[in-house]
Parts: structure tokens; sequence; C-alpha cells
């Protein structure tokens, strides 16, 4: 079977606003080739590193004081529709957001979190470490998260993905009970090999993984496709600041 092609868009450092604006107009790019009939094959893997901010899934009820002392320590904090409870991003972490099909792999949520959990464990293998599934969803390395998942799926489309950390200050998670398990610890490739490792060195790392899992091939987005979606996710961000 020949492989399936995926896009890539190396978005750098962006707000989380900006980045979920540009899932939600590439996820749109699938709904209308399907509604059309088209055959076109829109998957795409952002690749992003974001500022810090805290977020939330669908079944979070984080308290309106609680939200203000997070947001006191300099973060943002935004309410998604991604499975999950609270975990945060801020640069030095590479956070993937793939923007797939599933028609084009295989119809089950269960096999692409377990899919998105092997990327990255194949990926610590390469750097010497022994990472792990647990109950909990995520990959681990002993009792201590070093990536968390979180996706969302609307006619087998996904959005949201994988926050790996590399290099970032783990700091900010001390305010915070990540994902919700209040017994566990969080860690990142940087701490666990001694050796910093950021996110640009870490990248082609997981592409070569995500590669092999997903059984696609990976070539860069088209400079036009990446323009036009830009400048409509630009032109609501500015609508929404005068209406705001």
């Amino acid at each position: 079977m020949k492989p399936k092609m995926v896009k890539i868009w190396k978005l750098g450092l962006v707000s989380y606003d900006t980045s979920l604006k540009i899932q939600q107009a590439l996820a749109k790019r699938h709904f209308n080739a399907l509604r059309n009939g088209n055959s076109i094959n829109n998957d795409t893997l952002l690749l992003v590193e974001h500022k810090p901010v805290y977020t939330v899934g669908i079944r979070d009820e984080t308290p309106a004081d609680e939200i203000t002392r997070l947001q006191s320590l300099g973060a943002e904090f935004r309410k998604t529709n991604r499975g999950g409870l609270i975990t945060f991003h801020g640069p030095g972490q590479l956070v993937v957001y793939p923007i797939i099909n599933l028609k084009n792999y295989k119809t089950s949520v269960k096999w692409y979190v377990k899919s998105l959990e092997e990327t990255v464990i194949k990926l610590c293998e390469e750097l010497g470490l022994e990472a792990s599934r647990s109950p909990y969803t995520g990959v681990w390395i002993g009792d201590n998260k070093v990536a968390a998942i979180g996706i969302h799926a609307s006619r087998y489309v996904t959005t949201h993905g994988i926050s790996l950390n590399c290099d970032n200050d783990l700091s900010w998670f001390n305010h915070i009970d990540p994902c919700g398990i209040e017994d566990k610890g969080v860690t990142s490739l940087s701490q666990e090999t001694g050796t910093t490792f950021t996110p640009e060195q870490i990248t082609p790392l997981l592409l070569n993984n995500f590669e092999k899992v997903f059984n696609c091939s990976l070539e860069d987005i088209e400079t036009d496709v990446q323009e036009d979606i830009l400048n409509g996710v630009y032109n609501k961000l500015m609508l929404e600041s005068v209406e705001s």
C-alpha cells in the first residue's frame, strides 16, 4: 500500500489562540472536501511552541478564583474541546497537532491515541530512555509524565495532540495537578538525559517516528496554503479584538 502523504507546518513560537484557529482552518478544509466529495488529502502536522498558557479539556471545571491565580503567574488560561484535564504549555515544549482524517489510517480513536503514544515512546528509545504507557493517557518515564496527549475528533478529523517536554521550565507544573493526577510528576527529555534537547533538535526524531508509526510520508506544506490560512486567521483575530 502506498504511504499516505502528510504535510508539515512548522509554526515556531505562537500564541495558543493563533494555533487553535489554524487547527480549525485546517480541519475546515477536511470538512469541505468531505462535503464536496473531494479526494484531496489535507492531512497536516502542525509543530509549535506556545507562549505560557494553562489549558483544560471538556470535562474540567476549574473555579474562577483558581483561573485568576494561574493567570497572575503570567500565563494565559484557555478552555478547550480536547479530552483530558489541566496541563501547561510553554517555550521549550514541542507541541504537535496532527490535523488528519482517521479514515486515511484506521477509524479508531483508541488506535490513534496509542499511535501518538508509540511515536513518543520510540523517540525516547532513540535517546536511550525507557518510556511507557500507563493507565493514564500520555507517555511516562517512571512515575513522571514526559508527554501529555489530549485530542478531539469530529467526523474522524482530529485536532489537538501531543505536548512533549524538551527543555521547558517544569516549575510551571508546580501550580497544578497535571492532567488531574495528584500523585504523579512531570519530567523532560533534557532532565532525563542530562543533555539539553531543544524542540528544534527533537523535531526530526519526532517526524521520523511519526512516519514509521503512521506509515506515511512527510513533506512541507505549500506556501500558498499557509498564506491563505494565515490571512484568514489574522483577519478573525483582528475582528475579535475589535469586538471585545
